[in-house]
């Protein structure tokens, strides 16, 4: 005959051992995650506070509390009463599967630390790689975040970013900028080098050194005066504008006919 008082007796032993277990996994794990979201915010004020590069900074935050929630993890299921050695094992031989299906993500996490530790650029640097230019947001562990001069935002992997040719406009402090014009034939193509030379003697924000260039080139269509001066790089947008716009007045007072113009900035 079934023994009802017995089981009811082995039930609420059960429901007793592992609820209290269970409650005090919760509290644990809810605290935890405060305690993290704590530790977090301290760390990353103290890397403000010891001007640790805003680079490394987002990265290094990231890395810290995923470990710490792995950590708090586990110490939850060992609250629970799964032997820790059980963990460990579940853990190494699910390790290889996980790997296999998060090749991508450990691709970009790779890709992350070589960035950090190349530096091919940094927070509030203008790049162009992967066919999208823009500005360097935050170096995430998995992809870097960059928003474009229209104000759109772009999340870049950042292993295949690793791995990508990178152009980066703020490394050096100046910069060259550059403007052709194509002065049509018969043009007195001595009085506009003079033009674009006193143009360029009046503008103190071009630097003596290098020094700038005025240079010729024969084409179908007339002879193209390619201007180039150096420029600090905060100020070489304006100065290829400036450049540019000037010139064109000057040309237009001295009745020299163009047939095109380009800027490169």
């Amino acid at each position: 005959m079934f023994d009802y008082k017995a089981y009811e007796q082995v039930v609420t032993t059960y429901v007793i051992a592992y609820g209290t277990r269970l409650v005090v996994a919760v509290i644990i794990f809810l605290i935890g995650l405060w305690i993290i979201k704590r530790l977090v915010a301290l760390v990353n004020n103290l890397m403000k506070n010891y001007h640790v590069d805003p680079t490394l900074r987002p990265f290094m935050r990231n890395i810290l509390s995923v470990t710490l929630r792995i950590l708090l993890i586990i110490l939850v299921i060992g609250q629970l009463g799964v032997e820790m050695t059980s963990i460990f094992a579940v853990l190494a031989s699910a390790g290889l599967a996980i790997g296999l299906a998060l090749q991508g993500s450990l691709s970009n996490f790779a890709g992350g630390v070589l960035i950090l530790a190349v530096k091919p650029f940094r927070v509030g640097d203008y790049i162009e790689a992967q066919g999208v230019g823009g500005r360097v947001h935050i170096i995430n562990i998995l992809n870097t975040v960059i928003t474009t001069a229209d104000n759109k935002t772009i999340y870049i992997p950042n292993g295949p970013l690793a791995n990508s040719t990178i152009t980066n406009y703020d490394v050096e402090p100046s910069r060259r900028a550059e403007v052709r014009l194509v002065v049509q034939n018969g043009n007195d193509i001595q009085l506009a080098k003079k033009l674009i030379q006193d143009i360029i003697k009046t503008d103190d924000r071009i630097l003596p050194e290098p020094a700038p260039q005025v240079i010729t080139e024969n084409t179908e269509t007339g002879v193209a005066l390619i201007t180039r001066a150096w420029a600090l790089r905060e100020n070489i947008g304006n100065v290829t504008n400036d450049l540019h716009d000037r010139i064109r007045v000057a040309f237009d007072e001295e009745n020299i006919t163009l047939n095109g113009t380009r800027k490169v900035v």
